[in-house]
């Protein structure tokens, strides 16, 4: 990553200050400047000591995001992230309470853990999708008992349930309902009416295969 790359807004106007590291920032190169002055330079909107400090921490920053992310190409985009942190909440940083380099170590540690979590909280969501899913694979009973009995012999085996897993499976394989579509005709949960659905089917494979 370079100064360059960096999606940077337009400079902000010069603050007027009587600090000493605000002159000095102003008056010495910024190669020669130290990271403190740097930032506070970079606080008044200076893009040159943006430029320097980027440079100068840029690889800091990397390592950082890439011990708790584990993973480079993920690093690099919330390095790149922190770094525009830097050039936005500069003005925030106060030299009497510590050094350039932990105030941006802490941004980047802090930015990393927020991609951790959001990562997990993706993954978390993606397997709650997966486990509603799941719920699915009743169906494949349904196509078991259509494929090996007739219709007569599943009218006599629903005798086999109870008065509301009969219902259920009347309205889903005889009306063609979906379970949502069951879960309102009966005004149940739509939870309740997959597992009326799904332990009805159990039951009827167990009372058909009596039958046979």
């Amino acid at each position: 990553m370079s100064a360059s790359s960096a999606a940077i807004p337009a400079p902000r106007t010069l603050r007027t200050s009587s600090s000493a590291a605000a002159r000095r920032a102003v008056e010495v190169p910024a190669a020669d400047r130290t990271s403190e002055e740097l930032l506070v330079a970079v606080a008044h909107g200076d893009q040159r000591a943006f430029a320097e400090l980027y440079d100068r921490v840029c690889p800091q920053v990397l390592g950082v995001t890439l011990r708790v992310l584990r993973d480079r190409a993920l690093a690099e985009e919330v390095s790149q992230e922190v770094l525009v942190e830097v050039w936005r909440k500069a003005d925030r940083f106060d030299p009497g309470r510590g050094t350039a380099s932990g105030w941006i170590t802490t941004l980047a540690h802090r930015r990393a853990v927020d991609r951790v979590r959001s990562e997990q909280a993706s993954r978390d969501r993606d397997h709650r999708v997966s486990r509603r899913d799941e719920g699915r694979a009743f169906d494949e009973v349904a196509d078991e008992v259509e494929v090996r009995l007739d219709h007569w012999q599943v009218r006599n085996a629903l005798a086999a349930l109870s008065d509301r897993q009969r219902e259920a499976i009347e309205l889903a394989y005889f009306a063609g309902h979906t379970y949502r579509d069951v879960a309102r005709v009966l005004g149940i949960p739509e939870g309740t009416a997959k597992s009326r659905l799904r332990d009805g089917l159990l039951r009827l494979r167990q009372a058909l295969e009596d039958h046979v």
